[in-house]
C-alpha cells in the first residue's frame, strides 16, 4: 500500500479559514451532539407521550399511539429527512413554504425534528414495554388509593418504567447521536460531513475517517459511562438487578 500518512494534517490550516483540521472536526462534533441533544430531548417527550396513550383502556387512545409508531418506525429515517426537507415546504401554503426554505439554520432544525420523531416511535414501543412489565398490582393499587389515571403514570408506573427500561435508552441515545450522520444528506455539516469536506481538501481520507471514528467513540464512551452511573442511582434495591 503506497498510501503517505500525515498524522500532523490536522494542525495544518484548513482552507475554509475556519482553523486547522482539526478545529473542523470539533466544529462538526459540537454540532453532532447539539443535533444529537435536541433529537433525544423531542424523542423522549413525544415517546413519552404516545407510549402512554399505547397503554391506556381507552381503544381509540390505543390506535392514534399504534398508528404514531407504525408511521414513524416503519419509514427509513433518510427517507423521513427528505420529507421534511424537501417535499413539505412545496406541500404547504405558498407563504409557509418560502418562509421554511429561507428559514435560518434550516437543516439544523429539520435533522432534529425529523431524528426526534423517528427516535420518538422506538422510545415509545420501549417505553410501552416498560409499563407493561410492571405488576398488575401497582395499577391496581394506585387506583385504591383514589389517585387519578394522570397521578397513576406521573407517581407509580412512569417512575418505576423507566428505570426498567434506562439500558435500551442508552442504546436509543447512541443511535440518535449515530443517526445525525444521514444528515449530512440535507446539508448539516456535522462530524461525519466536516471528516468528508476534510477529506475533499485534504486528500487525507483515511486520517480524516479515523478521527471522526475516534471522536464519535469518546462521545459514545461518555455517553454509556454516565447512563450507568444513572442506573445505579436511580435502581429499586431489590427490585432491578
Amino acid at each position: 500500500m503506497n498510501y503517505h500518512w500525515n498524522w500532523h494534517i490536522f494542525f495544518e490550516p484548513a482552507p475554509n479559514g475556519t482553523g486547522s483540521y482539526l478545529d473542523m472536526l470539533l466544529s462538526g462534533l459540537k454540532l453532532t451532539i447539539e443535533t444529537a441533544i435536541c433529537a433525544w430531548i423531542l424523542a423522549l417527550v413525544f415517546g413519552s407521550i404516545v407510549g402512554v396513550l399505547r397503554t391506556l383502556p381507552s381503544k381509540t387512545a390505543g390506535r392514534i399511539g399504534f398508528a404514531y409508531v407504525e408511521f414513524f418506525r416503519n419509514m427509513p429515517l433518510l427517507v423521513q429527512l427528505f420529507l421534511w426537507f424537501f417535499v413539505l415546504p412545496e406541500i404547504v401554503p405558498q407563504a409557509w413554504g418560502l418562509w421554511l426554505k429561507q428559514m435560518p439554520h434550516a437543516p439544523f432544525y429539520t435533522a432534529a425534528i425529523g431524528i426526534g420523531l423517528f427516535m420518538s416511535a422506538r422510545v415509545a414501543e420501549q417505553l410501552r414495554a416498560g409499563i407493561n412489565s410492571l405488576p398488575r398490582g401497582q395499577g391496581l393499587a394506585a387506583t385504591a388509593l383514589g389517585l387519578t389515571t394522570l397521578q397513576k403514570y406521573r407517581y407509580v408506573l412512569l417512575p418505576m418504567a423507566f428505570r426498567i427500561i434506562l439500558p435500551p435508552l442508552t442504546s436509543e441515545f447512541l443511535n440518535t447521536i449515530k443517526n445525525t450522520s444521514v444528515a449530512i444528506t440535507i446539508g448539516l455539516i456535522e462530524l461525519t460531513g466536516e471528516a468528508r469536506a476534510m477529506q475533499e481538501f485534504s486528500f487525507q481520507v483515511f486520517e480524516a475517517f479515523t478521527a471522526a471514528t475516534l471522536l464519535y467513540l469518546l462521545v459514545n464512551i461518555v455517553v454509556v459511562t454516565a447512563m450507568r452511573w444513572l442506573e445505579r442511582v436511580v435502581a429499586v434495591p431489590g427490585y432491578i438487578k
